[in-house]
C-alpha cells in the first residue's frame, strides 16, 4: 500500500474512533474492506491514539485563539496525526508530513479545512 492511501485509512480510522468512538482495529477492518492491513498504517494509527493527551498538550502551544476541542473532527484528526509523524518518524521529511496534512484536510474537509491545517503546521515546522 502507497504511503499517501495509508495516510487515507489511518486518517478515516482515526476520524471514526474519535467521532463515534469506535475500537481502533474495528474502525480499521472496516476502513480496510477486506484488503491487506500495512505497518505503516498500523503505525499512524496505534501511535497516534496511544500519544493523543501528549500531541494535544503539544497543538494547543500552535493554536492562537483556538483550543483543540474548538477545531472540527477532520482538521483535529489530520493535526494529530501530523505531529505524531513529524515528531515520531524522523525517517519522513517533515515537508512531506506537511503536504500529505494538507491534502488530506482538503479531500474529506475542504479548501478551508487544508489552510487551517497549512497554518498550524506551518507555525510547528518552523
Amino acid at each position: 500500500m502507497k504511503r499517501r492511501i495509508a495516510r487515507e485509512k489511518a486518517f478515516q480510522t482515526l476520524f471514526q474512533v474519535e467521532v463515534s468512538g469506535t475500537d481502533p482495529d474495528e474502525a480499521m477492518e472496516h476502513v480496510l474492506e477486506g484488503e491487506q492491513g500495512d505497518p505503516f498504517l498500523t503505525s499512524l494509527v496505534e501511535g497516534t491514539i496511544e500519544k493523543k493527551t501528549e500531541i494535544d498538550a503539544f497543538l494547543n502551544q500552535y493554536l492562537e485563539n483556538w483550543s483543540l476541542a474548538r477545531v472540527a473532527n477532520v482538521e483535529r484528526v489530520v493535526l494529530r496525526m501530523a505531529v505524531f509523524e513529524m515528531r515520531e518518524m524522523e525517517d519522513i521529511p517533515a515537508n512531506v508530513t506537511l503536504n500529505e496534512a494538507i491534502e488530506i484536510a482538503k479531500v474529506f474537509g475542504g479548501e478551508a479545512a487544508g489552510k487551517f491545517v497549512n497554518g498550524v503546521l506551518g507555525k510547528i515546522k518552523l
